[in-house]
């Protein structure tokens, strides 16, 4: 795609400074107009869209990973939803919550790539996982699969199994440095037996950023007739994919308030049509039928107001691109990684095949506890990031977002440098 010219690049950036205020997108024209890797590296046309969050101005914003902030113009749209919920309270709730539930059920299918039927909205991705772990009818002497770099919770959930039901969980590591997708999949494939009933993998590695060859581990899995839980809490809406990009897989769980930027509280759960009625539900709810899906979704009175923001996270989204946002983060992640990598006191615990990662890092310094750095870089510089000590992991999670400048980014990596130094 063809370069845009200095004139046309200040129009651009003329008609999106209000960015997150108007319901035209700038973007259709532009996209035409210059590749998102071309994009990506126009630091002019981000800062405008900077201006559509509201970004601290305490400190260097580093940990979007947890939970992401919501753009100024989804928050807006959010505070209304709670006023007019509010306004008619029971009325809103007995009338309109179940239609509005599914529209955005619906929409969230669209972008996943799968049928409405075969998804529900819950609060995180712990809770998706959650409730498909605890609804699989354990016997005895049953294993699952899984990796020590998982998210902690899931673990946990599965040694409750094996604790109640007698189960036996198998857990392998995985490489920060993979020298091949192959190396990955063995890692899997030699932990499987006859007893194997499901393996639990990460779509990306929360505390690495390293994104797995999921189509290739389900297509080994499922050769061994071993269903696949697949944890993408860091992939929906940070990369670009469909559901059918990861081969069939089983179960996929996702949170919204990561990449997608609804308010803190949204996550989705998708079971193949086929897994949904030999499911247990965590809580008695029989009005629906087995093979319904939101038999799994009885969670009570919940905060409704956030269904509706799903809508609006969904509308931003697709006005930053998918491709355009997927481009913009893996910059920012190669712009300070390459910066550091030759450091020999700085470790990088992410690999370096672009097809292994996006937005996310994890990097240390020798002779620096995960703690002690990223205490360091919030008392000394001023900037957030968590510590993640367990495993082969031993750094801080860097998870810069599409509002993050490269300028944070330097300062970043002058920081790493001195503390190495």
């Amino acid at each position: 795609m063809p370069d845009l010219s200095k004139r046309q690049f200040l129009k651009v950036l003329s008609g999106i400074t209000a960015f997150s205020q108007i319901k035209k997108n700038p973007f259709e024209s532009f996209k035409s107009s210059i590749s998102p890797l071309k994009l990506a590296e126009a630091e002019d046309f981000w800062l405008q869209i900077r201006k559509g969050y509201p970004v601290t101005n305490d400190f260097i914003q580093l940990e979007n990973g947890y939970y992401s902030l919501t753009s100024t113009e989804v928050l807006e749209k959010y505070k209304q939803h709670l006023e007019k919920i509010n306004s008619i309270s029971s009325y809103y709730m007995r009338t309109q919550q179940v239609n509005d539930k599914l529209e955005s059920r619906k929409q969230l299918a669209e972008l996943l790539g799968c049928s409405y039927e075969n998804l529900i909205i819950t609060r995180n991705t712990t809770e998706s996982l959650d409730t498909i772990i605890a609804g699989i009818e354990w016997q005895k002497g049953d294993e699952a699969v899984m990796a020590e770099q998982d998210y902690g919770a899931m673990l946990d959930m599965f040694s409750l199994q094996a604790k109640r039901h007698g189960m036996v969980n198998k857990i392998v590591s995985i490489p920060n440095h993979p020298q091949s997708d192959e190396e990955i999949v063995e890692i899997y494939e030699k932990a499987i037996t006859p007893k194997t009933r499901l393996l639990m993998v990460c779509h990306m590695i929360n505390v690495t950023g390293h994104i797995l060859p999921v189509k290739k581990i389900v297509e080994m899995a499922h050769k061994h007739n071993v269903e696949v839980m697949v944890d993408g809490a860091h992939a929906f809406a940070q990369i670009d994919f469909k559901l059918a990009d990861l081969g069939n897989c089983d179960y996929y769980g996702s949170s919204l308030h990561k990449w997608l930027g609804t308010p803190l509280g949204a996550g989705i759960l998708y079971v193949r049509k086929d897994k949904i009625q030999k499911l247990w539900q965590i809580y008695g709810d029989f009005g629906f039928e087995d093979s319904d899906i939101r038999k799994l979704n009885h969670t009570g009175t919940h905060p409704v107001a956030t269904d509706l923001a799903i809508r609006d996270a969904i509308q931003y989204y697709r006005k930053i691109g998918a491709s355009q946002k997927e481009a913009r983060l893996r910059y920012l992640q190669n712009y300070w990684t390459e910066k550091v990598r030759k450091n020999p006191k700085i470790i990088v615990n992410t690999p370096l095949d672009p097809k292994r990662h996006c937005a996310i890092a994890n990097v240390g310094v020798e002779g620096k506890s995960p703690k002690d750095l990223a205490k360091i870089l919030f008392d000394q510089y001023r900037i957030f990031t968590v510590a993640i000590d367990f495993s082969n992991v031993h750094g801080v999670r860097v998870t810069p977002h599409i509002f993050t400048t490269t300028a944070e980014l330097d300062l970043f990596v002058k920081a790493l440098h001195e503390i190495a130094g």
